[in-house]
């Protein structure tokens, strides 16, 4: 049961340290304790936990621009980021979690502001039928975190420009572009600030658990533990992901996500393996991978590893399908 609120509001807009402060905040959250943190980005893109860096990020051109590319701990689809939006993250025991409960906030506040909002099926939060909030997810150890983003005045032009779902991705929507399915809180209130944002978020926040919330300072912290974990946001192996010369790839669009296989064959076994996948579930991949390694080429083989991963269990069926389509 939540008995305390904590309130953090990051100053401080490099998204590899942002990421190392949101799972320092998760990990060491107190019992009974529910904290929402309020952060910022400039000019980047943040991937899902499983996704293909490439294939999701124009990077070269990013990078050309100044942008920062980075990948968070929960799944999803790829975001971009700027000054005009913000980032929300709510940390608690896995106990205590209750997403509609927690999305409530985020409708909350926008109400003191005058805007309509709802929520739309378990990862959006819309007004006037447009998205203004994609949600995703993690869990770990007892601890865990609820995620998203707030557009108040984002550059839309650099949602097209940076990032490139598939198309699968796109006509499973039903829209003909990165754009069309998403709106700034601006368009409805003009005037709206990011500060303005934060400050209704927070209210919003007590009014929901009807509890008054500690502020956090970020002095507090344990400043070795959060730089412990920039620096694994910010190692390009974490960024980027293990690159596998592949020699086989298969991708499908389910209606829990994405998921692409890609192996690298040597002598009839499976020398190398990557799993990608912009699913909310961020647990099952890299467990698919370990277990694809090693696994010998053959249709029976590679289902039989499918179904033997417990973290793959409600996705094996889904995946057998797709393996059993190719010619192999």
């Amino acid at each position: 049961m939540i008995k305390h609120l904590q309130a953090f509001i990051g100053a401080g807009t490099n998204p590899h340290r942002n990421l190392a402060i949101e799972e320092y905040l998760t990990d060491t959250v107190p019992e009974d304790t529910l904290i929402v943190y309020l952060w910022q980005n400039r000019h980047t893109v943040v991937i899902g936990r499983n996704q293909n860096a490439w294939a999701e990020c124009r990077t070269a051109e990013l990078e050309r621009d100044g942008g920062t590319l980075a990948r968070r701990l929960s799944g999803g689809g790829a975001v971009y980021h700027d000054m005009g939006n913000l980032n929300f993250t709510f940390s608690l025991r896995t106990q205590d979690y209750d997403l509609r409960r927690q999305q409530s906030v985020i409708v909350e506040a926008c109400r003191f502001l005058g805007i309509p909002a709802e929520i739309s099926g378990r990862n959006d939060i819309l007004t006037n039928g447009c998205k203004f909030s994609g949600n995703s997810f993690y869990s770990h150890a007892g601890c865990a975190f609820h995620n998203g983003t707030l557009l108040v005045n984002v550059d839309m032009a650099n949602l097209g420009k940076y990032l490139t779902p598939s198309k699968t991705k796109l006509e499973s929507k039903g829209v003909a572009s990165v754009r069309s399915r998403v709106i700034n809180l601006t368009e409805l209130k003009p005037d709206l600030t990011i500060d303005g944002m934060a400050r209704s978020m927070v209210k919003a926040f007590e009014t929901v658990y009807s509890l008054e919330a500690v502020e956090l300072r970020e002095e507090d912290f344990d400043a070795s533990e959060v730089e412990r974990r920039y620096q694994r946001f910010h190692s390009y192996d974490w960024v980027y992901g293990k690159s596998v010369p592949c020699s086989f790839s298969c991708a499908k669009r389910f209606s829990w996500g994405e998921a692409t296989i890609e192996l690298a064959v040597e002598n009839a076994v499976c020398a190398e393996a990557a799993v990608w996948s912009d699913a909310m579930d961020a647990e099952f991949a890299k467990p698919l991978a370990d277990a694809l390694r090693g696994c010998r080429f053959s249709i029976d083989a590679l289902c039989a590893c499918v179904q033997s991963v417990e973290e793959c269990r409600a996705y094996a069926d889904d995946l057998c399908a797709l393996l059993r389509e190719q010619d192999i």
